[in-house]
């Protein structure tokens, strides 16, 4: 794990008892084989938040070039974000704790999703070449194919220390991942009283 987001300071917007706190969303973040929506997944069932993959929010027109090996640009993936942003705005006015995993492989991408969200928790999982690769090939019926991995990275612009990212190390098992990030950015507390809350509509 890398620089860890610190705790916030007690009352603070989306901490537990701070007058008219909206409940925190955590977007996973990541290249394709960084493991977000299994990571994702885990982290909101341990916790009986709402979840969402982010790639369900694709267009058809995205969905259709990924399918032809065909990197996405900026254009293409402005109306998807803000097909999320919409999403962790449903879990905000429904007062619901939420987790969504979603590439936002640029900064002007996070920074997109979390104007106006104080809210949003970025996860960003680090994974070295060779475990990614490994993962994609090993892949079956996915719409991201290995040989884009390289447009995605070369799009990748890592988290910077002035971003307040938990950058985590996408390494071990999937459990072993979602205890270093309830641990790291103190979300125990927002746990579910009974999990398999479902996802905003």
């Amino acid at each position: 794990m890398v620089r860890p987001t610190p705790p916030p300071p007690p009352g603070a917007p989306g901490t537990p008892g701070a007058a008219g706190a909206t409940p925190p969303v955590v977007v996973v973040t990541g290249v394709s084989g960084s493991g977000k929506s299994t990571v994702g997944a885990a982290l909101a069932g341990r916790l009986g938040w709402d979840w969402a993959d982010g790639d369900a929010f694709h267009p058809g027109s995205n969905i259709a070039k990924m399918a032809a090996h065909e990197p996405l640009t900026d254009a293409d993936r402005m109306p998807w974000l803000d097909e999320i942003g919409r999403w962790i705005d449903k879990a905000a006015a429904a007062g619901r704790p939420a987790v969504i995993a979603c590439s936002a492989l640029k900064r002007s991408y996070r920074d997109r999703l979390r104007a106006g969200r104080p809210q949003v928790r970025m996860v960003y999982l680090v994974v070295d070449l060779k475990t990614l690769h490994q993962r994609l090939t090993d892949r079956r019926g996915h719409m991201f194919h290995a040989d884009m991995l390289g447009s995605q990275l070369s799009t990748l612009e890592p988290p910077t220390p002035d971003e307040n990212v938990l950058m985590v190390q996408s390494a071990g098992t999937p459990d072993q991942t979602v205890d270093r990030i309830i641990a790291a950015e103190h979300l125990a507390a927002y746990a579910a009283a009974e999990p398999g809350r479902q996802a905003p509509g």
